[in-house]
């Protein structure tokens, strides 16, 4: 068994979770999410906590047992908190903009480049190189951000690129610096 899938899970006030047959939905103030759920595994609501147990000891279900409890901890938290990414970008004349929804991007093309956020997902900007990625289902939050990121990666040589907020990028030593590394 799980040790991850046998803790419960606890919901703070104006978070609603209803069960429907292979359905969970988990409703909070920043919106709805949607859970499909293994039949073989079982939710249940009780006391303001949600309890999940598995009906069979099949080595697939157990391994299923943690993933769901993480899951549906995740839209909890999601409903309430939200989740963010942060992105840096560096680089000259690279900066970002929002027009509406949408997020507008340059970064060295000869065009700007369009992110258009898919439902439940949010941007904001601090300063012009500094974006945020916000909405309450983590992954879509995480894919948005590595979409974002794959615009232009970010490269070792002068760490030119997008990345995540905190992210380490190790550096490399461009020709001039091997070449009289080579001569010394």
């Amino acid at each position: 068994m799980s040790k991850i899938g046998k803790k419960p899970i606890n919901l703070p006030k104006g978070v609603e979770v209803k069960v429907s047959g292979d359905s969970v939905t988990v409703k909070g103030p920043k919106g709805t999410l949607n859970q499909k759920i293994d039949p073989a595994v079982l939710v249940e609501v009780k006391d303001s906590q949600v309890l999940l147990s598995i009906k069979s000891d099949d080595r697939r279900i157990r391994a299923k047992f943690g993933l769901y409890r993480a899951l549906l901890a995740n839209h909890v938290f999601g409903v309430t908190e939200g989740f963010i990414k942060n992105l840096e970008m560096s680089g000259v004349g690279y900066r970002a903009a929002k027009e509406g929804k949408k997020l507008v991007i340059q970064i060295g093309y000869s065009h700007p480049v369009e992110v258009i956020p898919p439902d439940g997902v949010s941007f904001e900007l601090e300063g012009q190189t500094k974006i945020k990625v916000i909405g309450a289902d983590r992954s879509v939050v995480g894919q948005v951000a590595a979409d974002i990121k794959t615009i232009r990666p970010v490269e070792p040589y002068k760490g030119k690129g997008i990345k995540y907020g905190g992210q380490y990028v190790r550096r490399k030593a461009g020709k001039a610096a091997k070449a009289a590394g080579a001569a010394a």
